[in-house]
């Protein structure tokens, strides 16, 4: 029973995901969001100054693919090596490179520009769904997901989580704070990377509970 809660927890959070990708793809196609990123814009931009230009940057820098590439290698070597899951670490190889396919893939076909209001630094490409947003949310929300399990304190998951939120929102926040992406932009990478991590959990999940009664009943048989 309990699995299956958290079964029907994960599909409605991918369903509602999706839903609402879809919803801001729309807002974005019919241009009804231009003034909701602007005054984001606005406010976000609006406090600007060097030191925080300099921990924006660093931010930005951290939700970059080499980085990314960087704390993906040393989190499967944590997986493989000390934790020896070889099914959580084809997941987490599984919804990284996903993620950034169907980033890949969503970018070609809405064809989207970055703002050009005020840019602090340069960058080509199109603007949505955000790449950097994709990569937070999946990268740390696929980490907390494996990682929960083997924390047994509730401050210590509770550390996780809130580690893990904070990188992906600021993460998210400095790429509109340096100008390179609408706050739609943010969103829409939020919600589809939502979509697809917790669909490939949601699979995950089952393949593992339909791999444990097979193999529970084949020592049922055996004994």
């Amino acid at each position: 029973m309990k699995l299956k809660s958290h079964l029907g927890v994960a599909f409605l959070i991918s369903l509602t995901s999706v839903i609402c990708f879809a919803f801001i793809s729309l807002l974005i196609s019919d241009q009804k969001i231009t003034h909701f990123d602007r005054a984001i814009i606005n406010l976000i931009q609006g406090t600007e100054s060097f030191t925080l230009t300099r921990i924006m940057k660093f931010f930005t820098f951290v939700g970059s693919t080499r980085v990314v590439i960087g704390l993906s290698v040393l989190l499967l070597f944590f997986l493989y090596k000390i934790l020896h899951h070889r099914l959580e670490l084809i997941l987490f190889i599984f919804v990284v490179c996903g993620s950034a396919i169907l980033n890949g893939i969503l970018k070609q076909f809405f064809h989207r520009m970055r703002p050009d209001f005020h840019r602090l630094i340069d960058i080509g490409g199109y603007s949505f769904p955000s790449g950097h947003a994709m990569n937070a949310f999946t990268v740390y929300g696929i980490a907390a997901f494996l990682l929960w399990r083997h924390i047994p304190s509730p401050w210590g998951r509770g550390l996780l989580l809130f580690f893990s939120s904070v990188m992906i929102l600021t993460i998210g926040i400095s790429r509109i704070y340096l100008g390179v992406h609408y706050p739609s932009d943010i969103i829409g990478g939020y919600f589809a990377s939502g979509f697809w991590v917790t669909t490939a959990i949601l699979f995950f999940q089952i393949y593992k509970e339909k791999r444990y009664n097979k193999k529970y009943k084949r020592e049922k048989e055996a004994a």
